[in-house]
């Protein structure tokens, strides 16, 4: 995959995996079939024939001219996801091991891991197994998490691993190993990189902007799931901490990039993942940039 420039930054794009895997009427509650027949541009890209959504699911590594940071760490390989997520149960993919290896770095090169939330898809790559211990897999770099969502998730753990079985394997082991740096969702890093809130699909959710006005791009996370959410910001998907707050989040972003030049990298767009917003009517369209 070519890497993004965007002024002084290369984006890298890498990719775990690339499949149809949620039922689209149960992802997105607010989904019906005659919203998805008025939406017949969705089929099949973005929406297969038998109503599965294609699923891109892959992390970015942003390097600047003083940093190497991954943004987002995936699905991760030999970890126990029981249902309802079995489809990711034990995995043994070579895809992004090889696709970080392309960009000509190693683990020992990365500087952060940032996680925009910590859901499931997002840290597993953050450690490996080693003689049956679960250790950082970037062994020199900081691993920033939000203050609110590591607490959050922290606590449901406790409470019921079940829930979050996740964090035993590819969060908790990155504080034991003292790795962890709690900020808050709204941080400026450095004068290329900076945080920002996009809460709503989990308590304290960040997006992260790279460049300078003009030249930028945001690295969403969660904060949007498909083009079908850009269209209609306040269609909530099923695993929202509050859908309401999120669609508000979501409103927001694409308004004040909307007709910009800002570059939207998102989470779990069907590749190239890369899009600018234009407005749409009382929505948004995106364009592929």
């Amino acid at each position: 995959m070519q890497p993004i420039r965007v002024g002084d930054v290369t984006i890298h794009r890498i990719v775990e995996q690339e499949q149809p895997l949620f039922d689209a009427f149960k992802f997105f509650p607010d989904l019906t079939p005659e919203i998805l027949a008025e939406n017949a541009w969705l089929t099949p890209r973005f929406i297969t024939a038998d109503h599965k959504l294609n699923l891109c699911v892959q992390s970015y590594l942003v390097q600047t001219p003083h940093h190497n940071i991954l943004i987002d760490t995936c699905v991760g390989n030999h970890k126990p996801r029981p249902a309802p997520r079995q489809f990711w149960d034990m995995l043994d993919y070579p895809d992004w091991e090889r696709n970080f290896a392309a960009t000509g770095l190693t683990p020992n090169d990365i500087d952060f891991v940032m996680c925009t939330h910590l859901h499931i898809d997002h840290v597993g790559w953050n450690t490996k197994l080693d003689n049956g211990r679960w250790v950082p897999t970037f062994p020199k770099a900081r691993y920033l998490f939000s203050d609110r969502e590591l607490a959050y998730w922290t606590e449901t753990a406790r409470e019921d691993a079940t829930k979050a079985p996740w964090m035993a394997d590819s969060v908790l082991p990155i504080v034991s190993a003292g790795q962890a740096d709690q900020v808050k969702s709204e941080h400026q890093f450095s004068d290329l990189v900076s945080l920002f809130p996009t809460p709503g699909h989990t308590i304290d959710h960040f997006s992260v902007r790279v460049g300078r006005e003009g030249a930028d791009a945001i690295i969403t996370g969660d904060m949007v799931h498909s083009p079908l959410q850009v269209k209609y910001p306040e269609f909530g998907m099923f695993s929202d901490y509050d859908s309401k707050q999120a669609g508000a989040t979501r409103r927001k972003v694409f308004a004040a990039c909307c007709d910009t030049p800002t570059l939207v990298c998102t989470a779990h767009f069907p590749s190239p993942s890369t899009v600018r917003i234009k407005r749409d009517g009382d929505g948004f369209k995106c364009v592929e940039a």
